[in-house]
């Protein structure tokens, strides 16, 4: 049955989404390596379980001067549908992939960062705020950041990006 707030064309939208969509995982860390990597790798240990591929995985330093023109060179590459970062989304000085990464954006996703302080909220309470995760499109690829600790990116992937990723990049892509 179709809630009132979901109208049938969204469930036709779904059923047209590929079944498996190209990814890229970036870590922003000034610290962890890929065998350190824990969030990072639920990311792609959740992507692959979903029947997604990693064609890209990334560990770069909260440097503005080499985020940008990483997300730059991935959101142009003919493969790589979706780019999701880990990491530096916080308030710390250091911290820098919110600002980096905005103006980029064509096209902004506000509620996914807000459901994602929502169900931060649920599990760490007021400390959710502290996230300045956001979405987006750059051009047609979609580009979703997640806080760097493993269990933000284990809710981040397995309430909102992994059940949604197919569909938000039918709909870029269209």
């Amino acid at each position: 049955m179709t809630s009132p707030f979901q109208s049938p064309s969204a469930e036709q939208h779904r059923q047209k989404s590929p079944a498996s969509v190209r990814c890229a995982v970036i870590t922003v860390s000034d610290t962890r390596t890929l065998e350190t990597d824990s969030s990072g790798q639920a990311a792609v240990d959740l992507l692959e379980v979903a029947g997604h591929k990693v064609v890209e995985r990334v560990i770069v330093p909260d440097e503005p001067a080499e985020i940008e023109p990483l997300v730059q060179r991935l959101a142009t590459l003919s493969g790589i549908d979706a780019i999701l970062l880990t990491g530096g989304t916080g308030i710390a000085a250091r911290d820098q992939t919110p600002d980096v990464l905005a103006k980029l954006l064509t096209k902004e996703l506000p509620g996914y960062g807000e459901l994602l302080r929502m169900l931060s909220y649920q599990e760490i309470g007021p400390a959710a705020m502290l996230s300045r995760a956001f979405g987006g499109l750059v051009g047609e690829t979609v580009l979703l950041t997640m806080p760097g600790s493993t269990a933000a990116v284990r809710l981040a992937m397995e309430k909102l990006i992994v059940p949604e990723l197919a569909h938000l990049v039918s709909l870029a892509r269209s």
